[in-house]
């Protein structure tokens, strides 16, 4: 008779605790933590968003770097972390790639976090080196078929998305290029330039500057639709690989059972931040396009990312390391 009652008076006091925690929110500094080093194009947007949102909650908003493992140490942290709204992860599209790849993985993509908002896709391309006979994608799939025995591609490390997102290629394309893992853009792309590998999928910001010169031939870019900003480069889908997709994406989650009040404030704050002119020209500038979506959105996203990615990597072979 009475343990019902008690556990009605346990359920409303918890209620009640989180009511007020959501109320005070936020009442100290609020950390996001980066699962990449500082520097790259993730860690200053994070940097900026983390720049806004102290701007407007009135407390600190630190990053905090914590690179590693493909992802995994970052996103097992916060999994763990209490569910207050003060330890946040800046996850990419690793968060859900990993739980495919790994034999090991100390969280669950979707129980063990509170999605916020999916801020932002990043721009990836299709780049050869000028030496290849192919200045578009069909061109580049026949090359492949007639030289299986040279041809190969570099990506910014084993179980990335650049990574996948070759073995995408090959699985539709029914290609066999040999996988080259590198410890990021910057070696894998002195490779390119070099023609020590000859393909390679990288994120537009990083390659931009190789393009402009000439030192690599952009091909294609690896979304569904064109780029806005890439207008006049087509997509792999329209150049040669019909229904070929990647979006690489970045987002902004919550330890699992993150208080409602807190994940929709933390939601529409961001919001408002991605709406700002000077925001949305820093983005660009890092080849980043904003999407700014839904908690609700951001959850079903990641629920389908999951199981695209995981049906590659069965499909591929790919292995992590």
């Amino acid at each position: 008779m009475f343990k019902p009652l008690i556990a009605c008076i346990a359920l409303a006091t918890a209620t009640l605790c989180a009511s007020a925690v959501a109320q005070d929110y936020p009442s100290k500094p609020i950390t996001i933590v980066v699962p990449f080093s500082p520097g790259g194009a993730t860690d200053i947007m994070s940097r900026t968003l983390a720049e806004r949102l102290n701007a407007r909650l009135g407390k600190p908003v630190i990053v905090e770097n914590k690179p590693g493992a493909g992802t995994m140490i970052a996103s097992e942290y916060v999994a763990k972390a209490a569910p207050d709204g003060y330890t946040l992860l800046l996850a990419a599209s690793s968060l859900g790639i990993a739980p495919a790849l790994y034999d090991k993985v100390n969280y669950d993509p979707i129980k063990d976090f509170a999605p916020i908002s999916q801020v932002a896709s990043v721009v990836h391309v299709l780049s050869v080196h000028p030496s290849l006979p192919a200045t578009n994608t069909s061109e580049l799939i026949a090359w492949i078929k007639a030289n299986p025995n040279i041809a190969n591609y570099g990506s910014v490390g084993a179980g990335t998305s650049t990574h996948l997102e070759a073995e995408l290629f090959n699985t539709m394309a029914d290609t066999k290029m040999e996988h080259v893992p590198y410890k990021g853009s910057a070696p894998a792309l002195i490779d390119l330039v070099g023609g020590n590998i000859n393909v390679m999928f990288d994120a537009y910001a990083s390659s931009k500057p190789f393009i402009n010169d000439n030192k690599i031939r952009l091909l294609a870019v690896t979304t569904a639709k064109r780029s806005k900003l890439l207008p006049d480069v087509p997509t792999l889908a329209e150049s040669g690989l019909p229904g070929y997709e990647a979006m690489p994406w970045l987002g902004l989650v919550a330890p699992a059972n993150t208080p409602a009040a807190i994940v929709t404030q933390l939601h529409q704050e961001l919001g408002e931040i991605l709406q700002e002119p000077a925001v949305q020209d820093k983005f660009q500038s890092l080849g980043l396009e904003i999407i700014g979506s839904s908690p609700t959105e951001f959850a079903a996203f990641l629920q389908e990312d999951m199981a695209k990615w995981a049906k590659v990597v069965t499909e591929s072979g790919a292995k992590a390391n």
